[in-house]
């Protein structure tokens, strides 16, 4: 299959503070993938670098073929930041965050169009949130939040969505939600990569993993990269990995582990796992 977009021996730092190096990473269309690793080991770097938006040391990107220049994202890559970026008192409706993304197609005119507010519209479905498009921002759950940066991103109709952190500081219900509309949006034909430190959502729902710490520590599904080795290498710390057929649940400790564990059985063998 033809490569989507590579990284070819990447190396991004800031001023005189190296980030990352010697990077290698290739993504393939409908690929869904996680990029995990702790807060700091350069996850964010790495996404901005694919963006366009840093400067790399050395090192190449490419996008179908094409050597990416530093400056913006090109076409066919969407982006949804961090929530911790967003100012969500902002007075700005959820579609009207949606349209923002059209700004390359309004040849900067300082309003949008009846077409601009159609497509809106159809992104605000595709996600699952349409009845929320004169909301504020502002007033939405966590979960609503994320979907309209993620319609915001489908603007263009882009061949890869980047979204750094997007779980982050959600339930385990929402982050369920959104981890399977991905999965959707992959099986569709877009690729994704998604960068988390919540290895258990990772283990569950994604098929490929990259664990980055300063550089690539390995790549592969879930059952083959997480072990205790891999992620001590990644976290710098000792991780306890339970595998329950094809399941695998991650804890730095043991009794959060055995309780993870317990709640993942049907509720009559829970009933009789008093010893967990």
């Amino acid at each position: 299959m033809e490569s989507l977009l590579e990284i070819k021996q990447l190396t991004c730092g800031y001023q005189t503070q190296p980030v990352f190096s010697n990077a290698n990473l290739t993504l393939y269309p409908g690929q869904l993938s996680g990029l995990v690793g702790s807060s700091g080991s350069g996850k964010t770097t790495l996404i901005k670098a694919m963006l366009g938006l840093v400067h790399p040391w050395q090192g190449e990107v490419w996008f179908r073929g094409k050597r990416l220049k530093p400056g913006a994202p090109p076409p066919g890559v969407g982006y949804v930041p961090q929530v911790e970026t967003v100012d969500w008192n902002f007075p700005v409706t959820a579609e009207e965050v949606v349209m923002m993304g059209r700004y390359r197609a309004q040849n900067f005119l300082p309003w949008s169009s009846r077409r601009d507010r159609i497509i809106a519209g159809e992104l605000l479905e595709r996600v699952g949130i349409a009845h929320v498009a004169h909301q504020p921002i502002g007033d939405l759950s966590g979960g609503q939040q994320q979907r309209v940066f993620l319609a915001r991103a489908l603007v263009g109709n882009p061949d890869i969505v980047l979204l750094d952190e997007p779980t982050s500081g959600s339930d385990l219900h929402v982050q369920h939600e959104l981890l399977h509309l991905l999965a959707e949006l992959s099986q569709q034909g877009l690729s994704v990569l998604l960068s988390t430190h919540d290895l258990n959502s990772v283990a569950t729902h994604l098929p490929w993993v990259i664990c980055f710490n300063h550089g690539i520590v390995c790549q592969g599904q879930p059952i083959d990269v997480f072990t205790p080795e891999t992620l001590k290498q990644t976290f710098g710390a000792d991780m306890l990995v339970m595998r329950q057929q094809d399941r695998i649940i991650i804890s730095s400790d043991a009794t959060t582990l055995l309780h993870e564990l317990k709640n993942s059985l049907p509720p009559a063998l829970q009933q009789n796992s008093k010893s967990l």
